[in-house]
């Protein structure tokens, strides 16, 4: 049956396109709930208040992140901005499931006052809690009070465009592969998703 998201080639390109003007910062979100901890690399993330006594983030988690299940367990995350440099955290805690190996095992990181891993080695963090959730199938989508911060250090921010020009092939060639492999996944999420709020 078609959808009625559904784009055409000359469509998807043009979205394609734009989606490429901007550059987003890429995030490591921490996680833990006492018992073990849990760390992803994300692109969806953003400032979701102009307020400055209340700030907030929104960020979008894909279901089948280990740090998924640490943020359902314990309603809270920390976010982390890299380094323009710090490909190294990418490889770590982009590269394998958190599901088969422990991305922290040779790491002694404190906890933000929040009871999240903190990366020292990043530019900042930001506790987070969260306070409304959204499904959207393939991805829970998180609004967030920050409830602690600081800025540890002044650097370019590590984005996607500068990720993708200074990746090494084979590293270059893993992510490829593990893109191609999460669509699969958030596809058929979303296509079960809107099957069930009746969208097609």
């Amino acid at each position: 049956m078609q959808d009625e998201f559904d784009l055409p080639p000359e469509t998807r390109d043009a979205v394609s396109r734009i989606f490429h003007l901007y550059d987003p910062p890429l995030w490591l979100v921490t996680a833990g709930d006492g018992h073990r901890r849990s760390g992803m690399i994300a692109t969806s993330a953003t400032r979701a208040s102009i307020v400055a006594e209340w700030p907030r983030m929104l960020i979008a988690i894909a279901k089948q992140h280990d740090t998924w299940s640490r943020i359902e367990t314990t309603g809270r995350f920390a976010l982390h901005l890299l380094r323009h440099d710090d490909l190294d955290t990418v490889w770590r805690f982009g590269l394998a499931s958190g599901h088969r190996v422990d991305k922290f095992a040779d790491l002694v990181l404190p906890d933000t006052p929040g009871g999240n891993p903190l990366y020292p080695g990043a530019l900042s963090w930001l506790d987070c809690r969260v306070e409304q959730q959204m499904g959207s199938g393939d991805r829970s989508i998180y609004l967030a009070g920050i409830t602690g911060g600081a800025l540890l250090q002044q650097a370019p921010v590590l984005t996607v465009a500068t990720l993708l020009r200074d990746a090494p092939p084979e590293r270059k060639a893993a992510l490829d592969r593990l893109y191609i492999q999460d669509q699969a996944i958030d596809h058929a999420a979303i296509l079960a998703w809107r099957r069930s709020h009746q969208r097609l």
